[in-house]
C-alpha cells in the first residue's frame, strides 16, 4: 500500500456518501457536463484563497493571476474583477484576457517578432528575457507611434530554497543576469521606451514560509540594487510568486499569514529608491490548484499477478501531473477517491490507470480505496492548476476532457 496526499479542505460528502463539489454531487456535475472525463473548478474555493491573500499581504501588494496555471475562459472572466492584473506567457494567453480590462504583463523566452508586435499594439508590459529581445522590441516599436512598455525580467543570483522548480541562481534561458540588468535598463530608457520596471522570479511550488520570506527580502534588496546602478527608480516590481500547495503525503499548507507579516516588515524598511514603486505578486497554482477535481469513469477492472487495476476513460493526456511526468523526480500519489463512495472507508488496494497504450499512464499506484467496480467515478484532487492545459491532449487522439466552472 502506498500513501497519497490529503484531500484539500472544502470537499465533503452527502448523506449517501457521495462527493460534493461546490455543494453538488460529482455524478450530477458529470450529467450536466455530458460525461467524463471532466475537470470541475469550484469558484467558491478560489474566492476563499483570494480572501486569504488580501487579508495576509500588505495592502500595497497587487495580486496578479498567472494565466498559465489554468487558462479556462470562464474562469478568467470570473476572476477578472477579483484581482489586479494578469501575467501571460504567450500571445495565445494574451488573446484570452486582453479584453478583460486589467493590466497585463507578458513574460517567457523566445517571443517572436509577431508576438512582440502584438504586445506593443495591445499596450501591455513586456518582460524582456534578454538584451536581444529588447533590441527587437525597440526596432518593432520604432515602426509605429507608440513607445513600448518594457520591463526587465531578472535572473537573480539566488533561488527559492525548497522550490519544486528553481528559477534563479543558475544559468538560464529566463531573464537577464542581474549584473547585466542595469545596462539594459539604461539602454531602454535612452531609446525612449516606456520603462515599466522589474520582474524577479526565483522559484515555484514552495511550502515553507521561511524560504519565501528569505527570497522576498532578497528580491526587494536586489530590485533596489539594480535600480541604484541603473540610476532610476522602477515604476513597478513584480516579486514573482512561488506559493505552493500540498499534493503529497507529508506536505503541509503554506503559512501565508507569516509570509505576509514578514513582507510587511521588509517593505517598511525598503530602500528609498523603491519608495514610490508599485509591487505585485503573481500567483496561479496557489489560487486555483486545490479548487479543481478531475473526474474519470472506471471502464474495466482487472487482476494481474495479484494486483488490481482500475482502468478509466481518462489518463495522462488530461492529467499529466498526476502520472508523475510533470516535474516529479520520484512518482508520488495525488489525493484520489471514489466520488460515488467518498464517505466509505477503504478496504482494498488498487492501481488506477488511464486508457492510453503506455505504462506511463498511471494515475494512482497501489492506493487504499473502497472496492471499486466498473462504472464507479474516480476523483483526482489538486487538479485546478497545470491539469488539462499542461497535458498532451492530442496523444493517441483520445477524446478531450470537458471543463466546468461552479460559481455558486
Amino acid at each position: 500500500m502506498k500513501a497519497m496526499g490529503l484531500v484539500p479542505s472544502g470537499f465533503g460528502a452527502d448523506v449517501e456518501g457521495r462527493l460534493l463539489i461546490g455543494g453538488r454531487t460529482a455524478d450530477d456535475l458529470v450529467a450536466e457536463a455530458g460525461g467524463t472525463p471532466l475537470f470541475v473548478y469550484d469558484a467558491g474555493l478560489i474566492q476563499q484563497k483570494i480572501g486569504l491573500f488580501r487579508a495576509a499581504m500588505p495592502p500595497e501588494i497587487s495580486l496578479h493571476y498567472a494565466v498559465k496555471a489554468n487558462p479556462y475562459t470562464p474562469l478568467l472572466s470570473w476572476i477578472a474583477d477579483k484581482i489586479d492584473g494578469f501575467d501571460v506567457a504567450s500571445a495565445g494567453e494574451l488573446g484570452r484576457v486582453v479584453h478583460l480590462g486589467l493590466p497585463i504583463s507578458f513574460a517567457g523566452p523566445g517571443k517572436t517578432d509577431q508576438q512582440l508586435e502584438t504586445a506593443i499594439r495591445a499596450a501591455i508590459t513586456i518582460n524582456l528575457e534578454s538584451e536581444g529581445e529588447g533590441e527587437r522590441a525597440l526596432a518593432i516599436a520604432a515602426q509605429g507611434s507608440r513607445p513600448p512598455k518594457l520591463a526587465v525580467r531578472v535572473n537573480p543570483p539566488f533561488s527559492l530554497k525548497g522550490a519544486g522548480m528553481k528559477m534563479g541562481g543558475l544559468a538560464s534561458q529566463f531573464g537577464v543576469d542581474h549584473d547585466r540588468a542595469p545596462a539594459l535598463i539604461r539602454r531602454l530608457i535612452d531609446a525612449g521606451a516606456d520603462w515599466r520596471g522589474l520582474h524577479i522570479f526565483a522559484g515555484s511550488q514552495a511550502l515553507h514560509a521561511d524560504a519565501l520570506i528569505e527570497a522576498q527580502a532578497a528580491t526587494v534588496a536586489l530590485a533596489a540594487e539594480i535600480s541604484e546602478q541603473a540610476g532610476t527608480p522602477p515604476p513597478e516590481v513584480n516579486l514573482g510568486g512561488g506559493f505552493g500547495i500540498p499534493y503529497f503525503p507529508g506536505d503541509q499548507p503554506l503559512d501565508i499569514e507569516t509570509v505576509g507579516t514578514a513582507l510587511a516588515k521588509t517593505l517598511e524598511g525598503r530602500p528609498k529608491i523603491l519608495g514610490e514603486t508599485r509591487l505585485s505578486i503573481e500567483l496561479g497554482r496557489w489560487l486555483v490548484g486545490e479548487a479543481g477535481v478531475y473526474l474519470t469513469r472506471i471502464v474495466d477492472r482487472k487482476e494481474s499477478r495479484g494486483e488490481t487495476f482500475l482502468v478509466t476513460n481518462g489518463g495522462l493526456h488530461h492529467m499529466l501531473a498526476a502520472s508523475g511526468n510533470f516535474g516529479q523526480l520520484l512518482r508520488r500519489n495525488y489525493p484520489v477517491a471514489l466520488a460515488n463512495r467518498f464517505g466509505t472507508e477503504a478496504d482494498s488496494e488498487a492501481t488506477i490507470t488511464g486508457c492510453l497504450c503506455t505504462p506511463l499512464d498511471l494515475l494512482a499506484h497501489e492506493v487504499a480505496l473502497p472496492r471499486a467496480e466498473v462504472g464507479d467515478l474516480v476523483a483526482i484532487f489538486c487538479a485546478g492548476a497545470y491539469g488539462l492545459s499542461a497535458s498532451p491532449q492530442e496523444f493517441l487522439s483520445q477524446p478531450r476532457a470537458r471543463e466546468l466552472l461552479l460559481q455558486g
